[in-house]
């Protein structure tokens, strides 16, 4: 190969998940432009199928610079799986991950760059809680909600930052590459998950900044923002036993019985209708509400979208159930001929036919979304 079609490798990557966020990539851009000269970067957009144009715009920037490159997921979504993939994209030394809302400083990236280099760190993180740093003009909620989650952070999973839930970080490729295989990739904290990964003394440094201000689009945070937090942590001290996802699945399950029991309640204890018909009612309407829920909490990150993928995975979602319930009485009945008492054979069908479910839950209804669309990254900026 001649030189003139070698790329040189930059010595540091900026990883940035986008979800409509189109406002933001130039100046972006821009701001890195200017805070890094002198230094071999680049910036990597990762675009989970932004609906506003995002990924386009970060096409036409990568046409104009050849530092910037877009990694555009279709069918895949999450903010930590999103870090991920961006970061084993990159062949630098040094990868650096920051939002795309412009409320992170990169100001302090040739800082962070120089801690990591010269003390062989294995991270370096942007700290709002050190002092110097700050949460700037955070409405007072969401301070509350941060601190908490730094609480558990170091309480249950020993995490030693100052700022255990920053989303603004710099980590060596060695140490990406020492634990990656064991992160979860659950959520937004992928941090807390890089960290807690570690199996032996982390080596680290923080640098202050304060947050800023939104300046265009709308904040990603939500209830599953927080649901995802608690999932990560049952997931890195859980998971090895039961899988977070499993639990989660299970526990849907268990308010699909209370929608099937209420159902009992009112119309055959109440209003004296059928037993049988009853019970069909009842456990049509609690796999439907299964359905909706698991889409809505358990699988939100293959969320099935608009109403074809719905009724087509609503179709699945039943007849794997039905094969399950069917299951659940054979194995039952087969357990109480041998003798086993009626409550043991009962749960132990109950049991096997809640995995049954999971798994043909996991491997087919939330996957439909997936063998729709195209499954590969679509990466722009390469030269």
């Amino acid at each position: 190969m001649t030189a003139e079609g070698m790329r040189r490798a930059p010595a540091l990557s900026i990883v940035v998940p986008i979800l409509n966020e189109r406002m933001n990539i130039r100046i972006l851009h821009e701001r890195l432009d200017k805070t890094l000269a002198g230094i071999a970067w680049e910036v990597i957009f990762v675009d989970d199928d932004s609906g506003d144009g995002s990924a386009e715009e970060a096409t036409k920037l990568a046409l104009e610079d050849s530092r910037v490159r877009l990694l555009h997921r279709i069918g895949r979504s999450g903010l930590s799986s999103a870090c991920v993939e961006g970061m084993m994209s990159s062949t630098a030394s040094y990868l650096a991950v920051m939002d795309g809302d412009l409320q992170h400083d990169e100001r302090i990236l040739p800082e962070m760059l120089k801690l990591i280099e010269g003390r062989n760190l294995d991270v370096v993180v942007g700290s709002r809680n050190i002092a110097g740093g700050g949460m700037g003009d955070f409405a007072t909620e969401r301070v509350q909600l941060s601190n908490l989650g730094r609480w558990f952070s170091q309480r249950l999973m020993g995490c030693p930052l100052s700022d255990p839930m920053s989303g603004f970080f710099m980590v060596s490729r060695s140490y990406l590459l020492e634990v990656v295989h064991r992160l979860s990739q659950m959520g937004f904290k992928i941090l807390l998950d890089l960290t807690s990964s570690a199996r032996r003394p982390l080596r680290f440094a923080e640098v202050p900044y304060t947050f800023r201000n939104r300046e265009h689009g709308e904040s990603k945070l939500d209830f599953n923002v927080n649901l995802d937090f608690l999932l990560q942590i049952a997931d890195k001290k859980l998971g090895h036993l039961i899988p977070a996802r499993f639990a989660l699945y299970v526990m849907v399950g268990f308010s699909g019985m209370l929608v099937h029991g209420l159902i009992l309640l009112v119309f055959y204890r109440l209003n004296g209708f059928p037993l049988e018909q009853t019970q069909m009612i009842g456990t049509g309407a609690a796999i439907v509400w299964n359905f909706f829920l698991n889409n809505t909490i358990t699988y939100r990150d293959r969320k099935l979208k608009g109403w074809a993928s719905l009724l087509q995975g609503l179709v699945v979602y039943v007849a794997g159930c039905a094969v399950g319930a069917v299951s659940n009485l054979a194995l039952t009945r087969m357990l109480t001929e041998q003798g086993v008492p009626g409550m043991v054979a009962g749960m132990t069908g109950i049991a096997i036919s809640s995995v049954w479910n999971f798994g043909m839950a996991s491997a087919l209804t939330w996957k439909i979304s997936q063998r729709r669309k195209i499954k590969k990254w679509v990466e722009i900026g390469l030269s």
